[in-house]
């Protein structure tokens, strides 16, 4: 069988006009395998799950003192925002370069967890203190994110407590619990990602439950929470209509629908009434939109158009080279070679304007909610659900290294049902993780988060490999796997050349010159194997029968 080929026995679909209370959804356990489990409390932890908790919590309060980005000083710029002006001016303040654009939930959130920091110290929320970095802001903004990201874990719990195999979904929820992504960005950069990636896991074991309208109201909420979730709207939208709101013969069951539309309604009035009483809306997609971005960030998050950046590099020093006559656009020879943030302007390739992203976004998408309309199933949303978040990942504007976890934390539920699953979920994950290394800027940090991530692959990768691998039955796929193996092996070589590239240029003449090189090279590896990802799970979900 076809490494890119679907399981052998699929899940079986269920009909979306059967109630859901009934739904079969393939991850529900029977009756006696939930009194198999009633050795465990509903919210309760075995000792297992309090080691992971307590040894986690231990090292994250250790990583208080580490490296933080800018990301820490925008937060507390919110905090301060939320707290000392009234609502009517939190998206209009300029005091900080640091504005606020996220969602009002989002500042809503801010606003809560401003009230403790006041008590704490009133310097935290001094909307003048600019860059305050004193002990206590960094103590309680890092406690803010662990505890926060309590939420991610009581909802992993439940996928266990939930899941037929409970030995593969106890590693797939330690692994999204402890998650590199989450350490690296959370807990030594700096942001509240594990928080809102609990919402969305909540939102997604709502679905798998069969309790849809839950599903839809979470993924609502989450939306205000940040917008960046609205690239995974379409799958929730073709899932909720086609699987809860429409019976056998495709008529529209108004009181369900009637039901979703209106609790989502509800919540985007509470989120946004407000703003919109007040006449600034405008204002406030002014803030979460910002179109003047350019197609990359300053580091190429590893997607499609990291791959093209690369390529018009190269054929811009071929030209040089070797002479030949090209019309070369002047302004885009400095643009992309130094990791600037600005617009992207291409030298020999033509431009990429924000419309052509999109339209191949949601282009790569139809496809996959085509199939998600014909096989309105729990398996089918989460895959379309996935590949939905990476196509935005591979395709879109301005993409953020950092968006790399929309595709990571879904494709971790799927990564334990087959080894073409798999396989992919160990391709996307080693690249993605690895693209992370670089908002690191110490070397401690850099040095921590290679060990970690060492060490959860180890814990995590190796023991579902074991359980689940299938060795090759042709001499084609035995080259495939082998490739892809030297592939993995390849970051080896590539952390190395990261390592050793400063020593090497250090004192030489024109290294300045050649100081993105590393950047460069980590982006296009790391693209490769993300792309390659991209289109191995496309065959899969096209070809899996649900």
């Amino acid at each position: 069988m076809s490494k890119l080929s679907p399981p052998s026995s699929p899940t079986q679909a269920h009909h979306p006009a059967i109630p859901e209370d009934q739904e079969e959804t393939g991850s529900i356990p029977s009756k006696s395998h939930r009194n198999s489990d009633s050795k465990w409390p509903r919210w309760g932890l075995s000792r297992s799950e309090t080691d992971v908790l307590l040894l986690s919590t231990g090292l994250k309060v250790l990583l208080f003192p580490a490296y933080r980005s800018t990301d820490f000083e925008v937060h507390r710029n919110w905090l301060a925002i939320t707290h000392s002006l009234p609502v009517s001016q939190w998206y209009y303040d300029t005091t900080s370069e640091w504005t606020l654009d996220y969602p009002p939930f989002f500042a809503y959130f801010e606003k809560l967890l401003s009230i403790p920091a006041a008590l704490i110290d009133p310097k935290i929320v001094d909307l003048n203190n600019l860059g305050y970095s004193e002990w206590t802001v960094i103590a309680y903004q890092r406690s803010t994110v662990i505890l926060t990201e309590l939420i991610l874990g009581v909802v992993l719990l439940r996928f266990i407590r939930g899941a037929v195999d409970t030995s593969r979904q106890r590693i797939i929820s330690a692994s999204l619990f402890l998650h590199p992504g989450f350490l690296i960005i959370d807990h030594i950069h700096f942001q509240y990602n594990g928080f809102m990636y609990g919402i969305l896991l909540w939102s997604i074991l709502m679905a798998r439950e069969g309790h849809k309208l839950s599903s839809g109201i979470l993924f609502a909420i989450l939306l205000n929470f940040k917008h960046i979730y609205m690239y995974l709207a379409p799958a929730y939208f073709i899932y909720l209509l086609r699987s809860y709101c429409m019976s056998v013969s495709g008529e529209i069951l108004p009181t369900r629908f009637i039901s979703l539309a209106n609790a989502v309604i509800v919540v985007f009035v509470v989120s946004l009434g407000p703003f919109i009483l007040m006449g600034q809306l405008p204002q406030l997609l002014s803030r979460l939109f910002p179109f003047t971005r350019g197609l990359n960030h300053a580091y190429w998050a590893p997607n499609a158009w990291a791959i093209v950046t690369a390529a018009d590099r190269v054929l811009l020093q071929f030209a040089k080279r070797f002479g030949v006559a090209l019309s070369l656009n002047e302004s885009g020879v400095a643009s992309t070679s130094r990791g600037l943030v600005g617009d992207t302007v291409f030298t020999v390739i033509p431009n990429i304007k924000p419309v052509q992203t999109f339209a191949i976004t949601v282009g790569f998408q139809a496809i996959f909610l085509v199939k998600l309309w014909r096989s309105p199933t729990y398996k089918s949303f989460l895959a379309a659900l996935t590949l939905c978040g990476y196509s935005s990942f591979m395709f879109g504007w301005h993409v953020h290294e950092k968006a790399v976890l929309l595709v990571l934390v879904p494709l971790s539920l799927l990564a334990v049902d087959s080894y073409a699953y798999f396989k992919t979920f160990l391709i996307a994950s080693t690249a993605g993780v690895f693209s992370l290394f670089p908002l690191l800027f110490t070397p401690a940090a850099s040095l921590i988060a290679v060990v970690y991530s060492l060490l959860w692959g180890a814990s995590v990768l190796l023991p579902i490999n074991r359980q689940i691998y299938e060795f090759p039955r042709s001499v084609p796929w035995v080259i495939l796997e082998t490739l892809e193996n030297i592939y993995l092996v390849g970051f080896i070589a590539l952390q190395g050349f990261v390592a050793l590239f400063p020593l090497l240029t250090q004192n030489r003449s024109g290294s300045a010159a050649l100081e993105f090189l590393p950047l460069l090279v980590t982006s296009v590896y790391c693209a490769i194997g993300l792309i390659w990802a991209f289109l191995r799970l496309s065959v899969i979900y096209l070809k899996q029968q649900y």
